[in-house]
């Protein structure tokens, strides 16, 4: 039985299973705002999930599979992450769920459950220059703009939330 880490009324949030990686990130319109700008390979989704199940076992935190609660479809990804000692937001929607608000849903239910879990007083969250949608997203849920953060030597807006 999956573990449900939390849930909405059309989310849910559960760890992934360990053959998932083909789920991952495999088009470009779910990674033209990542780092690298390019569909995932197998190889780096295997990767990464190994990292997000490291990241759960020491952090007690990681970024999780987002599924719809009607009848569990993938919607993409949603948590949070260590970032150079900050807590980030982040998550990414499968194109066939974009328009639904989902991403609006479960960033602010995930807002609310770090509180609630209290594993800090603060969390960030940051965009590619050009994600508009996300940077509504997080406005959306009470993030407000701060200082902006490089990664991958692009400056990107970024926005943090306090209790």
């Amino acid at each position: 039985m999956t573990e449900v880490v939390l849930e909405t009324p059309r989310l849910t949030l559960v760890m992934w299973d360990e053959d998932d990686a083909g789920l991952i990130h495999s088009s470009i319109d779910t990674t033209r705002y990542l780092s690298g700008a390019a569909p995932w390979s197998r190889e780096k989704a295997e990767e990464r999930l190994r990292n997000w199940f490291e990241e759960r076992k020491r952090d007690g935190i990681t970024k999780y599979k987002l599924l719809r609660r009607a009848d569990d479809m993938l919607v993409g990804r949603a948590g949070f992450s260590l970032l150079s000692g900050q807590y980030e937001l982040g998550y990414s929607i499968c194109r066939e769920a974009w328009s639904n608000g989902y991403a609006t849903v479960i960033a602010g239910a995930l807002a609310r459950w770090f509180f609630e879990e209290d594993f800090s007083d603060r969390f960030i969250a940051f965009t590619h220059p050009d994600n508009v949608a996300s940077q509504r997203v997080l406005t959306k849920i009470g993030m407000l703009p701060c200082a902006p953060m490089t990664i991958d030597g692009i400056v990107c807006p970024t926005f943090e939330m306090k209790r």
